[in-house]
């Protein structure tokens, strides 16, 4: 017996040791997640928020000397075909990329989890009714959808946010149906409806607030999604309307330029990419934060 014992390195690892490390590398990998698509967005952010006021004018100002002018000193991303700063043409752009796609996330979250928050607590019937309306808008790509909406009211903003918006409201409907559903079925909500909480207070004091993780988490990857929508509109021209600028449209209409002046294409396509990942990452983080299951795996 103190042979076996004395075969044991003094320093070996524990089972409990190997756990802990998991669960302090997992809780690493979820804030990295969140603070390096945090920072990216907080980036995109200031720039959208302090250039143009350094600039006042400069993302629409013509400059017939500087055309298609290379990345410099007095122009940090180069100039585009009529000699308009590409930075100051991004910030403006994340501007009109950032309140169309946050405006469009928060209208889908609001009627889309009002219906989806009735449709697990209400009768089957209505439950039955919302999800197969629905079901006929998910039937309708994304793009396709958007295009007809707008198509339908004009290139505005506020048409642009609604119709986005609309593409979103059955998946964040779902999202909230399933939610709801589960957190219903829990012990506390069960125990309140036995000491005679009404049905409202069970939904909205209850159910509601202990559904939102799934839905900030679709609601933090669907900003990423939205930001390329947008963009693909104003590339096909469905967007905001020059001399406006946006992402989408100074992809379009640079792409004529792309082999000898790369940067004027360049420079959106940076914007989106950073963007994009900053919400894809919030979004993953998110998920591994707030999804019991996933806590469940790494522990």
């Amino acid at each position: 017996m103190s042979d076996d014992l004395a075969v044991m390195a003094p320093d070996a690892a524990l089972p409990g040791d190997a756990v802990s490390d998991s669960r302090f590398g997992s809780s690493i990998a979820k804030r990295a997640e969140l603070v390096a698509g945090g920072s990216l967005v907080l980036l995109a952010v200031l720039v959208a928020i302090i250039l143009p006021l350094l600039n006042p004018g400069g993302a629409t100002a013509v400059d017939a000397s500087q055309s298609l002018a290379s990345p410099s000193f007095t122009h940090i991303l180069g100039a585009d075909q009529l000699g308009r700063d590409l930075l100051t043409r991004v910030a403006v752009g994340y501007q009109i990329s950032l309140t169309i796609s946050v405006g469009a996330v928060l209208f889908a979250v609001i009627v889309g989890g009002l219906l989806g928050l009735l449709a697990a607590t209400a009768s089957s019937f209505f439950d039955g009714l919302v999800m197969r309306v629905l079901d006929v808008v998910m039937a309708f790509p994304a793009l396709l959808l958007a295009i007809v909406v707008v198509a339908l009211f004009g290139a505005e903003t506020q048409v642009l946010l609604v119709a986005i918006g609309v593409v979103y409201i059955p998946i964040i409907a779902r999202v909230t149906r399933a939610a709801a559903l589960e957190t219903s079925s829990q012990a506390y909500t069960e125990a309140a409806l036995a000491r005679g909480a009404t049905r409202a207070r069970i939904v909205f004091r209850h159910i509601a607030p202990n559904s939102l993780g799934p839905v900030i988490v679709q609601a933090s990857i669907l900003m990423a999604v939205s930001i390329m929508l947008e963009a693909s509109l104003s590339f096909v021209g469905l967007g905001v309307q020059p001399p406006t600028p946006s992402l989408g449209l100074m992809l379009s209409q640079g792409r004529d330029f792309m082999s000898s002046d790369p940067w004027v294409i360049a420079a959106p396509a940076l914007a989106i990419l950073v963007i994009v990942l900053g919400f894809t990452l919030i979004g993953d983080g998110l998920q591994s934060w707030l999804d019991p299951k996933k806590r469940a795996i790494a522990r």
